[in-house]
């Protein structure tokens, strides 16, 4: 570690620099040679370091996403050439290269805050063997001495020896009880960092090799952490811890406002602003107009929560516009049809009226039109009184017409011919 950390020392100037800035400020505060000055010291070069990593941690975001994006692509290539390597790996790199995304890309804010890490490893082991290095002087170099964090030297590790241990004026119990402690959380931290990104922010429409190696990497990472943990000294660990910490909380921020598509962080998303939408009837963060823009430009594309969210939305009343806002349905519905097509219609227009439906008797007695839809009689079908047959007595006529309500069925009804039937003589009966 010693021999990596040397690699870095082009470095070790301005982060001791850092430090004996932040330093000035807390000692005034805590007292210069307390762990609370060095201690906060240390986790504020964390925190600004993290600041200044933050661009390259957008783009970490967005090429994790891209990649699970291209994950089946990629199976498909390796699928393909797997008795080819040379020819499997040229086609990936093709296909790198026409998506735009970079595989280091998820790994640049490791890769750029290591340099720092690797620096304040060898400041602290220079305070340990009571060195001058960078911009800490004897005086300096003396207070930091001094400094313990609840008990353990700042330079101070868990594998040290106990007259090592003495010379820096703390007890190896103490030191050995807070560096397992400390390396506890670090591992803990990750663990969970890495868990609530597999549990929460994955696709799971997506079953691809790459959801099983971070899963893997769940369980290995904390491992690496307590391995190399006992080599630190309680100052790299504080620093490490406190990136972790950082780490889980910007990640916690992230999925529940920016998760990622078809996970159970969006589902979770929508469904909150689902609700305030329907509450506020609009939508008023610049960040969630983006994301419903997003939505509507898919179209077709969409996964199933956000069809039950654009739904939900119509449902009460509201539609989704393209550049990310929502309107009523009552001054102007802008429909979004499942295949991403928008129509704008009225909520007054009348309805169609569908006709009504024929009973079995008005199908089979020759379609009698249901009521309201029968159509004007005209003189030439229509029959005057005089018209009708003379000889057909009142009493046959009204025995022939079947009483309404009787359940009796018509001629045309059992099977008889269809049409005006001859009346029957009196004398047949």
């Amino acid at each position: 570690m010693d021999t990596i950390a040397s690699l870095f020392s082009f470095i070790t100037w301005p982060v001791s620099w850092v430090i004996v800035q932040f330093h000035r400020v807390y000692g005034a505060i805590f007292g210069p040679d307390t762990g609370w000055a060095w201690g906060l010291s240390i986790v504020s070069l964390v925190i600004l370091i993290r600041i200044c990593l933050i661009p390259l941690f957008v783009k970490q975001i967005k090429a994790t996403r891209a990649m699970q994006t291209l994950q089946p692509e990629m199976k498909k290539i390796q699928e393909r050439y797997k008795t080819d390597k040379q020819r499997q790996s040229e086609e990936m790199m093709k296909l790198y290269k026409e998506s735009g995304t970079n595989p280091l890309s998820s790994c640049l804010p490791i890769l750029a805050q290591s340099p720092f890490f690797f620096a304040l490893y060898h400041v602290l082991s220079a305070i340990a063997t009571g060195k001058t290095i960078g911009v800490i002087n004897e005086p300096l170099l003396a207070s930091a001495r001094k400094a313990h964090i609840v008990g353990a030297p700042l330079a101070a590790k868990f594998m040290d020896s106990s007259d090592k241990v003495a010379a820096l004026g703390a007890t190896l119990t103490d030191v050995r009880v807070v560096t397992a402690v400390m390396i506890v959380l670090m591992s803990f931290s990750q663990f969970y960092t890495q868990r609530q990104l597999m549990t929460k922010n994955v696709d799971t429409t997506v079953k691809t090799p790459f959801m099983q190696q971070q899963k893997m990497l769940m369980y290995v990472f904390p491992v690496m952490f307590a391995v190399f943990g006992i080599n630190f000294p309680v100052g790299v660990l504080v620093y490490w811890l406190t990136t972790n910490v950082w780490t889980m909380g910007q990640q916690m921020y992230v999925i529940h406002n920016n998760p990622t598509p078809g996970s159970k962080a969006q589902a979770a998303y929508l469904e909150r602003l689902a609700k305030h939408v329907t509450h506020h009837g609009k939508i008023r963060r610049r960040s969630e107009k983006v994301i419903v823009k997003a939505i509507v430009a898919k179209g077709r594309d969409r996964n199933e929560f956000e069809r039950k969210f654009i739904n939900g939305l119509n449902k009460a009343g509201l539609a989704a516009q393209p550049d990310g806002t929502v309107v009523k349905s009552e001054t102007a519905v802008a429909v979004q049809a499942e295949d991403g097509t928008t129509t704008t219609t009225s909520a007054t227009a009348p309805r169609r009226q569908q006709p009504k439906r024929q009973t079995k008797a008005q199908r089979q007695s020759g379609g009698a039109k249901p009521a309201g839809d029968t159509e004007p009689a005209t003189p030439s079908a229509s029959l005057s009184k005089s018209d009708e047959p003379q000889d057909a007595p009142p009493a046959a006529a009204s025995k022939a017409a079947p009483k309404p309500g009787n359940g009796s069925r018509s001629k045309a009804q059992s099977g008889q011919r269809k049409g005006p039937q001859r009346p029957k003589s009196p004398s047949k009966k």
